[in-house]
């Protein structure tokens, strides 16, 4: 599980944000605070992985109490939620390595997408032990590589992808090559190529599985 540690001044929008937190899986709110004192004093009790930060706090401003939030734990990240709109707030935050910022009033979707994006690309680099390009690409929201390669390579028709595409999302989970080949019934060597072409773009995310004897098998899986 991800944890989380939500600090906002406001005890009504603290608990509609521990709700939205909650309803993502694979994360949990382990503490709220109203204030940056009280933020201090969370952090060095419960070690959270990520703080959803407001700025405006009664005693101190968000971006200020930031870097005391990671003295007391260093490896902790932070999404800025904010009604803050100025550039100079939203560059400072940047400058402050933040992993987003949210303008409020934010839809549960908006956070969800922000929690999303944090556990497929930060939270992937901490079990990484070197990062390849296309994995700094989704720490910074970039495509996977130059647009172009976004188009269909040669041999690849728009049709086939759509219905490959169709399958993946379909599926709510991930797909071998295998499996996917057999609910659009085509060959599984065609779908392959569909499928990495998806992963290489930045569209599709794939996984390791390991099982018994031989090489772990690839499961792919449509990014949200």
């Amino acid at each position: 599980m991800i944890r989380v540690l939500v600090v906002d001044d406001d005890f009504m929008v603290a608990r509609i944000h521990r709700g939205f937190v909650e309803s993502v899986p694979g994360f949990t709110v382990v503490d709220v605070s109203s204030t940056g004192s009280e933020a201090v004093a969370a952090v060095r009790s419960t070690r959270p992985d990520l703080v959803l930060l407001d700025i405006h706090l009664p005693d101190v401003n968000g971006l200020t109490l930031l870097p005391r939030l990671r003295e007391a734990h260093p490896d902790l990240d932070a999404i800025v939620i904010s009604a803050a709109r100025e550039a100079e707030t939203v560059r400072q935050a940047l400058r402050g390595g933040i992993v987003h910022y949210l303008l409020k009033p934010f839809s549960r979707d908006d956070l969800r997408d922000s929690l999303l994006h944090y556990e497929q690309s930060y939270r992937r680099l901490d079990a990484e032990d070197t990062a390849e390009q296309q994995d700094v690409n989704r720490v910074f929201r970039r495509p996977a590589g130059p647009v172009a390669d976004a188009r269909l390579p040669k041999k690849l028709s728009p049709e086939t992808a759509d219905l490959i595409e169709q399958a993946l999302r379909a599926a709510g989970g991930d797909l071998s090559a295998s499996e996917c080949a057999e609910v659009v019934g085509l060959a599984r060597v065609s779908v392959r190529r569909y499928l990495e072409h998806f992963v290489t773009v930045g569209q599709a995310e794939v996984h390791l599985r390991y099982g018994g004897v031989g090489r772990p098998e690839r499961r792919y899986a449509w990014r949200p």
